[in-house]
């Protein structure tokens, strides 16, 4: 079976306020047009900003191939009568009340009855005799004391450790964006981060693509403000876009971390407006790398080896940083599951996917500079209709592109593709997924089969339309 994936494009009719601010952040300044890389520090710094806000909204859907097994008093019963021995009344003045203690309570001792009763009371009766006689002890306690004084509340907590979700959050929080869409169809909401002090930001194409063609983009900062923002490049391959507003020397970036060195397990924290509820901070784990994602359709459709989480990412998730325990940036959250068979977002169920930020970084330099991506190819089309072991090669006489990665590989037309850099590939989505994962110039290998002998070639990947 498969699971399907929906992107968390933006709602609609959101309903705005200023963002919570737990903290700015300071950093020196960079070199002017160039995006920070892990080496980078940050430095935090307070800040403030107002309450949070809710939005609602819809969104399109996406697929992947993933292999799956398919957010005082009480009541007492009467005892015998016997006498009650009270303790003699206490002075008055206030009885402070001490400090609950974190140990062990010693057994509750029953108050001897005299005379016959001791002779005929029972062991219940007698715990029961205990508990009137303390409740009897306590009212007068009270009535002769008056208000109870309490101990005075201690001081807080006025810093948190080095590496803590707390102050990972309030480093990164400040540099957070809600990026907010309207167009002749509604408006949306998605998240985004700064990413240099130029006044870029990087986003999912997903989430600004409807207002490319007319529309309006707002970029609402971590202290509420707002700031028209343009489309400088988006690509709809690798589902980014980065957008610039004017307050770029005012904001720190975040700084890029290294996905190729994440690794299963690793602690990772999701920032972004989920549902418009801008600045929401939610923690998990990477529970999987090089998930193959295919999100939209036609010339919208997305090839992603997403890093998996089961951090909790939601419809307005879209965009935002996914950062290591170190407060950089390994992913940018595109993409949530949905159980198959499922007709509406169900928000998170705990498999959320991210483009890996050493594809995204690349991918933002690209648009900065040119306005677009560049993506690798191997210069193959594909036989869609084949459902047999590996992916196969069209039979058709144009399969094959002519002096292209597998043409001088000596792949042809009706070759079966059996794996891609020594991993098995099944789908063609996830051939796609792989070869995109790769860089142009990269030399990768095929094993293939053709009239049942196999064999591997190498090639060299090149540019789209190159």
């Amino acid at each position: 079976m498969t699971v399907e994936v929906e992107p968390p494009v933006p709602p609609d009719g959101p309903q705005e306020a200023p963002a919570p601010v737990a903290a700015e952040l300071a950093r020196p300044a960079l070199t002017e047009g160039s995006i920070p890389g892990p080496e980078d520090p940050i430095t935090p710094v307070p800040a403030e900003g107002p309450p949070p806000a809710a939005t609602r909204w819809d969104g399109a859907e996406v697929t992947t191939a993933l292999p799956v097994d398919d957010t005082s008093a009480v009541s007492v019963a009467a005892s015998a009568p016997g006498p009650v021995l009270l303790p003699p009344p206490p002075a008055p003045h206030p009885v402070p009340l001490p400090a609950p203690l974190p140990t062990a309570v010693d057994p509750v001792q029953p108050l001897r009855p005299r005379g016959v009763a001791r002779r005929v009371a029972t062991l219940l009766g007698i715990v029961l005799l205990s508990g009137t006689a303390g409740g009897l002890v306590g009212a007068k306690v009270a009535a002769d004391s008056g208000t109870a004084v309490l101990p005075a509340p201690v001081a807080g907590q006025t810093s948190r450790p080095q590496g803590s979700v707390a102050q990972i959050a309030a480093a990164t929080l400040p540099s957070v964006v809600t990026v907010r869409v309207k167009d002749a169809q509604g408006s949306g909401t998605g998240s985004g981060f700064v990413i240099d002090t130029n006044g870029h930001i990087l986003t999912n194409n997903h989430v600004v693509s409807s207002a490319a063609s007319g529309g309006t983009i707002v970029v609402q900062l971590s202290d509420g403000t707002q700031q028209d923002a343009e489309i400088v490049g988006r690509d709809t391959t690798y589902d980014l876009a980065v957008l610039r507003i004017s307050a770029g020397g005012t904001l720190a970036p975040l700084q890029f971390g290294r996905s190729s060195d994440v690794v299963v397990g690793d602690g990772v924290i999701a920032v972004g407006a989920p549902l418009g509820l801008e600045a929401t901070v939610t923690t998990g784990i990477v529970s999987a790398l090089g998930r193959p994602v295919t999100a939209g359709d036609g010339t919208e459709q997305s090839y992603i080896s997403a890093i998996q989480t089961d951090a909790a990412i939601n419809p307005g998730n879209s965009g935002g940083p996914l950062v290591d325990m170190a407060g950089h940036v390994i992913g940018i959250n595109s993409a949530i599951a949905r159980l198959p068979g499922s007709t509406s977002s169900s928000g998170s169920i705990g498999l959320g996917f991210a483009i890996p930020s050493d594809k995204a970084h690349a991918t933002a330099a690209q648009l900065i500079s040119t306005g677009k991506a560049t993506h690798p190819v191997i210069g193959v089309k594909i036989d869609t209709a084949y459902d047999g072991e590996g992916v196969r090669v069209s039979t058709k006489e144009d399969a094959v592109t002519s002096g292209g990665p597998a043409d001088l590989a000596g792949v042809r037309a009706g070759d079966v593709i059996l794996r891609f850099q020594g991993r098995v590939v099944s789908t063609p989505d996830e051939l796609i997924v792989a070869v995109r994962a790769r860089d142009v110039g990269d030399q990768v290998t095929l094993e293939i089969r053709r009239d049942g002998t196999t064999r591997t070639v190498t090639m060299t990947l090149v540019a789209a339309g190159g």
